[in-house]
């Protein structure tokens, strides 16, 4: 199998995993991630939306996919780690526009964020995969291989990479 072929294996798996796991929510939480979602006559708060919050925005309207963002948001769920193959911490951004994403932050190859809790805010910069709730953000790391751009995650002044 190529290089090339390996890395896309690796990238579907953890869209994968990550879609996988994004299911696993108590139903409360789906409710309100639905409807947020669903609600299309609800209009995004612009107002304190960055361009990165539009950017997101239309990326998620037109369902793309493999692309490098950078952002911010509050933490609005604390989700289990994902233990299976490589190690994930999970948890939902909201961002001033109302759009939710789920960050899933490779911690086998960058550290885990001990003190995150709801209601914090976090920059990210990393990769964003569409998905019918928002969307995953992933590459929030370096890569050890250096063959993709370097993402990391920013809490309280401290940068994860």
């Amino acid at each position: 199998m190529g290089r090339e072929m390996r890395k896309s294996l690796v990238v579907v798996i953890i869209a994968i995993v990550a879609a996988y796991s994004w299911n696993q929510y108590t139903p409360s939480a789906v409710s309100s991630v639905k409807t947020t979602l669903s609600n299309k006559s609800a209009a995004p708060n612009f107002a304190n939306a960055s361009n990165s919050d539009r950017s997101l925005t239309r990326a998620y309207e037109q369902k793309l996919s493999n692309i490098q963002v950078e952002g911010r948001g509050k933490v609005e769920k604390i989700l289990a780690d994902d233990t299976a193959g490589s190690r994930h911490q999970k948890f939902i951004l909201r961002l001033n526009s109302g759009q939710t994403l789920l960050v899933a932050h490779n911690i086998d190859l960058a550290p885990r964020i001990a003190s995150l809790q709801t209601g914090d805010d976090i920059a990210f910069f990393g990769e964003y995969e569409w998905n019918q709730r928002g969307g995953v953000i992933h590459w929030t790391h370096h890569d050890p291989a250096g063959r993709h751009r370097n993402g990391w995650l920013e809490h309280r002044g401290r940068r994860y990479q």
